[in-house]
This record gives C-alpha cells, structure tokens and sequence, in this order.
C-alpha cells in the first residue's frame, strides 16, 4: 500500500511464523513431505497449514482421520521443525520493530500456534527477542481460527481486546484476530487477500509512535 494508516491502541498482539519469522522454508519442507505420505497435493495442503497448529491443519485436510492420529502427526511434526532451521529469518525491520516496542514501553505479545520449544528455537534462529508475555499452543485449547490465544493474550496484557491490534500474516490468523474483536495489520504476501485493515509487506513499513492514551502506529 502506498497511503499510510494510522492506528491507535494500548497494546499489540503479534504472529510469530510470516509476521516476525520468515520460516516458509522449513514450513514447505515438512509439510510437503507430509502431503506427499497421505497422497495429497502439496500445493493445496499449503493453502491451508498457515497459522493453524498442525492437528487443526490435518483435520481440514483429512475431516475422517482419528484425531488422536493428527495430535500424534503433529507432536513429531513440530519436533522435525524445531530441529530444522534451515532458511529461518527474520521478517525484513522485526528487529527494529521489537526493539522499539521494548523502547517505548509497548504493552506487547507473542501469540503463536507453535509450542515453546518451536517458537523459542525460531526466534532465536532470527536473532530476535522473545516478548516476555507468550500465548503458545501449549497455552490454548483451540488453534486459530479460533480467537482463544489472542483472548488470552489481551488479558495477560490487562488490555480490552477493542484496545488491542493484530500483527498477521495467515487467513487462519486474521480471522481469529476479527473473531476476538481486534483490528488486524497484514504483514507479507499472504495477508492482503484476507481483508485485513492494513497491510505492509513487511515491518520496515510500521512505525510506532507516543500518543495521548496508549500508541499511535503509522502502517504503509
């Protein structure tokens, strides 16, 4: 986009894989192997395995299976991912991003549906900062769409969710960021299509400002 929005809030909400780690690399390898296991296209299991946790992805994927066979699937999954950061970096300005965050007293958080150890082995891999306050998979009953980890994450922070923005990339995570009563910023190539109420392709383009009550975010 080439007009700048602006946004006021008291406090943000942040994806972790295509909104603050680029980590499609590792994503495409795990999960077309998968694919290619179950005898499915791998270019339309992608379209779906963004921003859900695994199980969730494979229960859209394959409605008839026994989930207990998806949680399984999935727990050696993540493991597979957190061994191979191969290709994992950071989203162009992530680090100036949080730092300014940090800087300027930002009420923030991570809410990812990867686990801890997958989040934390990522955003190491980025040479980022983990936020001291996390929603991981490990925290939520429900995988996004589901508005539950960014719920949790607005009361970790003591902050109305209406006071809260989004930071997504995925339709799974915008969605859960709408459902939860959030405005969402899209960040990347996969967000725009979604609706979003702003997009950048990536965080060079936000820039967060002091403002009268909470922040101010300049997004473009």
């Amino acid at each position: 986009m080439t007009a700048t929005t602006v946004l006021t809030a008291r406090a943000l909400l942040l994806d972790m894989d295509g909104t603050l780690v680029n980590s499609d690399a590792v994503v495409e390898r795990v999960w077309r192997r998968w694919a290619d296991h179950h005898g499915l296209d791998g270019d339309e299991v992608m379209k779906v395995v963004h921003g859900r946790q695994g199980y969730a992805s494979m229960a859209v994927l394959l409605p008839g299976r026994p989930m207990e066979r998806n949680h399984a699937d999935n727990a050696r999954m993540l493991a597979e991912e957190t061994a191979d950061l191969d290709g994992v970096v950071p989203v162009p300005g992530a680090g100036e991003f949080l730092a300014s965050l940090v800087r300027l007293g930002v009420p923030h958080a991570l809410v990812t549906s990867a686990d801890v150890p997958l989040s934390t082995a990522r955003m190491g891999a980025a040479g980022l900062g983990l936020p001291a306050v996390r929603v991981t998979a490990e925290s939520v009953g429900a995988s996004k769409p589901d508005p539950e980890g960014f719920l949790k994450g607005a009361a970790e922070l003591g902050v109305d969710p209406a006071d809260c923005v989004v930071f997504e990339d995925s339709g799974a995570g915008i969605s859960a960021g709408r459902s939860a009563g959030m405005r969402v910023v899209g960040v990347g190539p996969r967000a725009a299509v979604h609706g979003p109420d702003a997009v950048v392709r990536d965080l060079t383009r936000v820039r967060v400002e002091p403002a009268a009550d909470g922040f101010a975010l300049h997004v473009g």
